[in-house]
């Protein structure tokens, strides 16, 4: 830059040289203005950021050095990590979402993050991404002058590789127009993961249940280490990018006139409560709602929410009105009485409680009770396989009539035994919900109970045992997107690693009108690519 001259300098220039010096001062204003416009979009956005993260770690440090600090062990904390870290980099990519296309260019550019090469002893592999033509558009041929090179970690089970994307340089001598092939859209912007690699990180997480301080001590003994933080940040960036098929998941699965809804409790940290009662946790619910063996498509979407409340169940099920099969909670009583929905009773929660009368005391009356159960139970497993129109005659003229029978049992039964004891108790359970016990004669989509969503929730307890607890309602609702992905994967037969890889490669380039292509009951691999 020029050095600014003296006023005794400026009383000596004559027109020209004041000219001159004026335009080269309104170029230097210019270019600082763009400069000036270009920190503000970067200060705004980072502003957003460290608010938002502010808060996250605040309540995250009260929880972390409160009183009960010394009840977490070593554990827990590596799982208290990988919630900060994967809320950290969810925060920037939302708010990075947000920005006008413009914008957010500048950010990226600005916060490009530095990275460490990767180790040189890794086996590599180069995939050349080059123009489709190297002719000008004046006619000459284009000459190759150099390329740029980016390294992308990639993991096949039990081996780490590195991925060189070369992308050449082709210049004309005549135009001087510079021609390279794009940068190939990835689900996290120039980040150093193939998809291969983070739908592992996902899986082993979601799928088998391996915490990220777990998966950092299994890729350290394959050769290289994956740092716990640097996978959370995968996690909250892919949670992210997949918003929008779990948001179509739940689209479609309340087109469907029959569900499922189950829940089941995971502790969350809430430093609220620990203000409160002392304690840095509370019972927060993961929320389950599935589709039928019988409808046409096989999804199941599970909801975490910060407590029990039928509330919860209203805001997901919005606008829907169908059946519902569902057990006796009484969150679910309000849709019911407001007539949103049409309760379709569990009938296997009627015969459990029959079942544990019998385990408790050898009841006779539980044990003829089951007996008239499993009769219709045995009819039922024959129809799973029909038609609609079958299932609903066999129902109507086998299963009614024992249904019918049932009822009339326990309502002699009833009269026989005493007020408030435990059977009175089981019988009146029943009958108080015959009405909802018999919608599935009359519907031949409605399954005769709830035991198909209760497998789906089932493979939660596994991991719970490993989670420990969900670091915050962020973080439950993060792990419950990607966790839906993964378990409707499983219900259609699909191997969820292969799904997701596939998946986060196209998400980047698919149309959001063509969204529900990617959904797991409608997904069909990418044809193999024919790059090398």
């Amino acid at each position: 830059m020029m050095t600014a001259p003296t006023p005794e300098q400026i009383t000596t220039m004559d027109a020209d040289q004041l000219r001159a010096m004026l335009l080269n001062q309104i170029e230097v204003n210019s270019a600082l203005q763009t400069v000036n416009a270009e920190l503000q979009v970067v200060v705004k956005y980072k502003d957003a950021v460290i608010s938002k993260i502010t808060l996250e770690l605040a309540l995250h440090k009260r929880f972390r050095f409160s009183k009960k600090a010394e009840a977490l062990t070593v554990e827990q904390c590596h799982l208290f990590d990988e919630t900060l870290d994967g809320h950290t980099a969810q925060i920037e990519q939302e708010e990075l979402d947000k920005l006008p296309e413009q914008d957010r260019e500048v950010v990226v550019r600005n916060l490009k993050p530095k990275r460490k090469p990767l180790p040189p002893e890794l086996p590599r592999t180069e995939i050349r991404h080059e123009p489709d033509s190297t002719l000008c558009k004046c006619g000459c041929q284009l000459k190759r002058i150099g390329e740029d090179v980016a390294e992308k970690l990639d993991y096949q089970p039990g081996t780490f590789s590195v991925e060189r994307h070369i992308r050449g340089k082709w210049v004309c001598d005549t135009c001087e127009i510079l021609i390279q092939a794009p940068v190939p859209a990835h689900v996290i912007d120039k980040g150093m993961a193939t998809t291969n690699l983070l739908a592992q990180v996902l899986v082993n997480k979601f799928a088998d249940h391996l915490p990220l301080y777990r998966q950092e001590q299994m890729f350290d003994r394959t050769g290289y280490k994956l740092s716990a933080s640097t996978m959370g940040s995968w996690v909250g960036q892919c949670g992210a990018a997949l918003q929008p098929l779990i948001d179509a998941l739940r689209t479609q699965i309340l087109q469907q006139g029959v569900l499922h809804a189950d829940e089941t409790p995971i502790t969350m940290l809430c430093a609220k409560q620990a203000l409160k009662t002392g304690s840095a946790s509370k019972k927060a619910y993961l929320w389950a709602y599935s589709t039928t063996q019988h409808a046409d498509i096989k999804a199941v979407v599970f909801d975490f929410a910060e407590g029990r409340s039928g509330q919860h169940a209203k805001a997901f099920l919005d606008g829907w009105n169908a059946t519902l099969i569902c057990d006796d909670y009484q969150g679910y009583k309000a849709l019911i009485k407001d007539n949103q929905i049409t309760e379709a009773a569990c009938m296997a929660h009627a015969r459990r409680k029959f079942f544990e009368l019998f385990a408790a005391n050898k009841s006779h009356i539980a044990q003829a009770a089951l007996k008239q159960f499993n009769a219709i139970y045995a009819i039922e497993a024959q129809l799973q396989d029909m038609p609609p129109d079958e299932r609903h005659h066999q129902r109507q003229t086998e299963i009614k009539s024992l249904m019918d029978k049932l009822r009339q049992w326990l309502l002699d039964h009833k009269i026989k035994v005493p007020d408030g004891s435990g059977t009175m108790k089981t019988i009146d359970y029943s009958l108080k919900r015959w009405d909802a016990l018999c919608i599935f004669l009359n519907d031949p989509h409605t399954p005769i109970d709830n035991n198909w969503v209760e497998n789906q929730i089932r493979p939660v307890a596994v991991g719970r045992k490993n989670w420990l607890f969900a670091g915050s309602l962020r973080s439950g609702q993060r792990n419950a997107a990607i966790m839906s992905l993964v378990q409707s994967a499983k219900l259609n037969g699909l191997n969820p690693l292969e799904y997701l890889k596939d998946v986060m490669d196209r998400l980047p380039t698919q149309p959001y009108s063509r969204i529900n292509e990617l959904l797991p009951h409608n997904w069909k691999s990418a044809p193999a690519s024919t790059e090398s």
